[in-house]
């Protein structure tokens, strides 16, 4: 077979040159792509982490006012009110002094996991937060579980039967829900559910001096979690579900569909057992993302349902100017979006090899 033959560039001699000035294109193999070690993720997510410990401690004091004046406006008049009292909160917290040198502070307390306390309880920071940490992991958990069991089987459903009627009304219901706030539908939720109808205990995650124990305390806390929970869920299953579908468009045309269909294999089978298992990728990722999108979601529900998590905790510090509450919150949310974001990224490598590339 004669080689391909193409005109050489200008201003170059050809290698194999012939009457006609032509170089001959041969047809050698690319090199193989090296894969991307882990240690480059690792390394961005050091740098990230360091990156999240300066804006957590710049961002509330960028905020206006501070504190002692928080406090002051909040109505506690006999702890600030004369200055002797204010200059000693003031100095107890570090206010008197630069940022650089409350910055250095800052990062030694880290260095020995020290939160700080906080200037409205004068609580460890550290250990109020770990009264609420496992309340919002419960809530996170919970709803992230809602919403794999209604987007995945909607999105598959709706991709599968692209364009028709089940797809149109599926697709119609998401896009609406995707574009209501998540602060109107909770309290639309609570004000005629909780409010109107007393179908859900209104708020907090336990009854309040309620003496449950065993069975009946897991009763009552799943009582207090369901509705804030499905809220949670039906947040994230919108972006799950429209991703989901989208993927199983693509494999609709796939060679091992018609090949399945050649074979005479039942749509079902083809339909979960592969054009599904296939189209789960991308929905994988998607799902480790959600956890960026739960922190807005989960204050503004923890905040209307009066759930006792961290999302509560860094709304009432962000309204009290708390700064140890402040950054301590902030900190532990942030530093668990890109925690969780590197542990989706590893797994995705794993499923995916080329994504390593």
């Amino acid at each position: 077979m004669t080689p391909t033959q193409v005109p050489a560039p200008a201003g170059e001699a050809p290698d194999t040159a012939d009457a006609a000035g032509t170089t001959e294109v041969r047809n050698e193999a690319a090199p193989p792509r090296r894969r991307r070690p882990p240690w480059v993720s690792l390394g961005a997510y050091v740098v990230t982490v360091l990156a999240l410990i300066t804006l957590n401690f710049a961002l509330p004091r960028l905020m206006p006012g501070n504190p002692i004046d928080a406090l002051l406006a909040q109505g506690a008049d006999g702890a600030v009110q004369n200055d002797q009292t204010r200059a000693a909160l003031t100095e107890y917290y570090r206010l008197d002094q630069s940022i650089p040198e409350q910055y250095v502070h800052y990062l030694g307390g880290l260095t020995r996991g020290d939160l700080g306390r906080s200037t409205t309880t004068n609580g460890s920071v550290g250990e109020e937060l770990g009264g609420r940490v496992g309340w919002s992991l419960l809530l996170m958990v919970a709803g992230m579980l809602i919403s794999v069991a209604i987007a995945l089987p909607a999105g598959i459903h709706s991709g599968w039967h692209r364009s028709k009627r089940a797809d149109r009304n599926l697709l119609g219901l998401f896009l609406t829900l995707q574009n209501l706030p998540i602060y109107l539908v909770a309290a639309a939720a609570f004000t005629l559910l909780v409010s109107k109808l007393g179908l859900f205990p209104p708020g907090d995650a336990t009854t309040l001096f309620g003496g449950y124990t065993g069975f009946a305390y897991v009763l009552d806390v799943g009582r207090h979690l369901i509705l804030p929970a499905l809220l949670l869920g039906l947040d994230f299953a919108t972006y799950e579900f429209l991703v989901m579908r989208s993927s199983m468009v693509s494999e609709l045309g796939s060679d091992y569909l018609l090949g399945g269909r050649a074979k005479g294999l039942r749509q079902r089978r083809l339909k979960y057992h592969y054009a599904a298992r296939n189209a789960l990728l991308p929905v994988v990722t998607v799902i480790g993302l959600q956890f960026s999108v739960a922190i807005t979601s989960i204050i503004f529900i923890e905040r209307i349902f009066a759930y006792p998590g961290v999302g509560e905790y860094m709304f009432l510090a962000i309204g009290q100017r708390d700064y140890p509450a402040m950054q301590g919150a902030f900190l532990l949310l942030t530093i668990s979006v890109v925690t969780v974001n590197l542990f989706v990224d590893l797994v995705y490598r794993r499923l995916d090899p080329r994504t390593s590339m």
